[in-house]
C-alpha cells in the first residue's frame, strides 16, 4: 500500500471523533415529568455534541424515584454506562418511603439544574390570585385538593410550606402524588383538583395556551418570560427550588468517575444544553466534585427537617 495513503489512514484514525461512551439514562418516572424531560434533554445534547455516539432513556416509574433507584443500584454496580436522573424529590422521597437504597448508595456526578415550582389553576377556576387561594386554604384547608410529584418531592414540600407560611396545619394539607407529570396534568387540567404544583416548565405550554392560571412561582426571583410573582411577593414567606442531578452507579473507580464527569461538564457547557435551559426556564446549577457531595448531603439534612416540620417523616 501506498505510504502516503497509509499516513492518511492514520491520521484520519486518530483525527475521528472518539466518543467517550454509550450511555443508558434511568429517568425514574413516567414519562412528561421534569426527571424525563431532564433525561432526553441529556440524551439529545450528548449526541448532538458528539460527546456520546448512543444514548438510550428508559423509564422506571414509582414511589418518587425510589423504584428506580433501587434497580439502578441492584442491576448497574459497576457499569460506567449507566447514568440515573434524581434531585431534590428523589431525596424527600427516600425519607418518605424509608427506602432500602439512598443516593449514599449511588455515585453522584453533578447537580444540573434547578427550576421554579409553579403554583397553578385552570383558566375556569374562580381562584384567580394567590390570595384567593389562601382564603380557600384558612376557610378549609382539607377542602383544597393539590395535584403534583411523588410525595415528600419538591411539590409536597411546597404545598406544606405554604400551609405553614400562612398559619394553617400542613399535615391537613390534601395532597395527591402522581408518578408522572402527565398524569398529574391531566388531573389539574380535567378539575379533579383544585390546584396544581410542578416545575414551571412542565405547565409552561399550558399557561401559555391559557388554559392554565399561574398564581406564583417559588423561588426568591421571579422565572422569565412568566406573568406571575414569587409566593413572597404574593404575601406568602416561603421559597423553594427544585434542583436535579445526574448519578452514576456505584462501585466505579476513580478513573471511571472522572471519565463521565467530564462528558457531564462537557454536555452542561455545550449550546444544544444551554439552549434547552433557556427555552425550558431551567436555571443553570451546574456543580460537580467534592463540593456538590457536600451540597448533597447538607440538603437531604435540610429536607429532613422540612419534612418533620410539616408532619412528613416521623
Amino acid at each position: 500500500m501506498n505510504k502516503l495513503l497509509v499516513a492518511a489512514l492514520i491520521t484520519g484514525a486518530l483525527s475521528a471523533p472518539a466518543f467517550a461512551a454509550d450511555y443508558s439514562i434511568v429517568a425514574p418516572a413516567g414519562p412528561g415529568g421534569g426527571w424525563d424531560q431532564t433525561a432526553r434533554t441529556m440524551q439529545e445534547a450528548l449526541t448532538t455534541e458528539g460527546i456520546s455516539g448512543n444514548v438510550q432513556v428508559t423509564n422506571v416509574p414509582g414511589a418518587g424515584g425510589t423504584i428506580g433507584l433501587a434497580q439502578f443500584v441492584n442491576q448497574e454496580n459497576g457499569n460506567p454506562n449507566a447514568l440515573i436522573v434524581g434531585g431534590y424529590v428523589m431525596v424527600g422521597a427516600i425519607l418518605t418511603n424509608v427506602s432500602p437504597v439512598s443516593l449514599a448508595d449511588v455515585t453522584p456526578i453533578a447537580r444540573l439544574t434547578g427550576e421554579a415550582v409553579g403554583v397553578v389553576v385552570p383558566a375556569s377556576s374562580d381562584i384567580q390570585t394567590m390570595d384567593d387561594l389562601v382564603a380557600r386554604l384558612k376557610d378549609n384547608t382539607g377542602a383544597v385538593s393539590w395535584a403534583g410529584g411523588s410525595a415528600g418531592g419538591a411539590d409536597h414540600i411546597t404545598a406544606g410550606l405554604i400551609a405553614k407560611a400562612i398559619g394553617v396545619d400542613p399535615t391537613q394539607v390534601n395532597y395527591i402524588a402522581y408518578s408522572g407529570g402527565g398524569e398529574a396534568l391531566a388531573a389539574i387540567l380535567g378539575g379533579q383538583v383544585t390546584v396544581g404544583v410542578s416545575g414551571v416548565s412542565e405547565f409552561a405550554s399550558q399557561i401559555e395556551a391559557g388554559e392554565l392560571r399561574l398564581l406564583a412561582v417559588s423561588t426568591d426571583t421571579r422565572v422569565p418570560g412568566f406573568d406571575a410573582p414569587t409566593l413572597q411577593e404574593a404575601g406568602v414567606d416561603t421559597a423553594v427550588q427544585n434542583w436535579r442531578m445526574i448519578a452514576a452507579a456505584p462501585g466505579l473507580t476513580d478513573e471511571q468517575v472522572a471519565a463521565i464527569t467530564a462528558d457531564i461538564k462537557a454536555m452542561a457547557e455545550s449550546d444544544t444544553w444551554q439552549t434547552a435551559l433557556e427555552t425550558r426556564g431551567w436555571v443553570d446549577t451546574y456543580l460537580d466534585g467534592e463540593a456538590f457531595e457536600a451540597q448533597l448531603e447538607a440538603d437531604t439534612s435540610a429536607t429532613e427537617a422540612i419534612l418533620r416540620d410539616i408532619g412528613l417523616v416521623e
